[in-house]
């Protein structure tokens, strides 16, 4: 009798040992695809190429047609060091040519100290722009990092009074013709509308926008759009890069 209970509980560990086995082979299985599938690096679905085709704001007249520059290394360990002060340093460093006049077409190169950076021309897939994924898709730094977004609204009509609206992760500065419209300071996560400028005027034809975002650890988007006096949408603005 006890010949027999040994040789039950060999068998039964026997199966117990093949099933964990088993087990184990399927979840490395699962866990290689998964991180096949993490790892792909591509911009879409987040971005499709922009086209030479005026484009308006989407339904909610945000912006989703911008030229993008790679990611300039920046590195930050925290983003609880991006103070005002801190914000207007880093941003006033010139660090390519011509960096606050500049229209760039899509391709062309910048140097940045020992990177070699490029432009593209790109349309948002989603109302923000998710920078971290244009970094990520293009095997480029994604943290410790700043960006460079231009872009190119075009309006049929002098338009006073109104607001940039803006919302970014982490902190970014904007200006709009030359002009500073908007700081946003201090370790943030993006929310549409969560700075809003002064009172602007859109001139009548090409206006530029330009904007800097950076960021140390975690994700980086924007958003950006026009309101007008009653906080609605500002109708009939066309979109270029050029």
């Amino acid at each position: 009798m006890k010949s027999t209970t040994l040789l039950h509980a060999v068998g039964f560990l026997m199966l117990s040992v093949s099933a964990l086995q088993g087990c184990s082979t399927a979840s490395k299985a699962s866990t290689g695809s998964s991180v096949k599938t993490d790892t792909t690096r591509s911009i879409a679905p987040y971005f499709s190429p922009a086209t030479a085709k005026a484009r308006t704001p989407d339904a909610q007249g945000f912006i989703q047609r911008w030229l993008l520059l790679e990611p300039i290394s920046k590195p930050n360990r925290s983003n609880t060091v991006f103070t005002d002060s801190y914000l207007r340093h880093a941003f006033d460093t010139l660090y390519f040519p011509a960096q606050f006049t500049i229209l760039p077409k899509h391709g062309d190169k910048v140097k940045v100290g020992e990177q070699e950076l490029t432009w593209h021309a790109l349309e948002s897939n989603l109302f923000n722009v998710k920078l971290f994924r244009f970094a990520y898709g293009l095997n480029k730094p994604i943290y410790g990092v700043l960006f460079w977004a231009v872009t190119v609204v075009n309006s049929p009509e002098e338009i006073k009074d109104v607001r940039m609206a803006i919302g970014s992760n982490s902190a970014s500065m904007w200006w709009l013709n030359g002009k500073e419209a908007a700081l946003l300071s201090g370790d943030r996560r993006m929310v549409m509308d969560d700075v809003v400028s002064p009172r602007l005027t859109l001139n009548k034809g090409k206006n530029i926008i330009r904007g800097a975002v950076i960021n140390g650890p975690g994700m980086s988007d924007f958003c950006v759009r026009f309101l007008d006096e009653k906080g609605q949408p500002v109708k009939g603005l066309t979109i270029t890069y050029e």
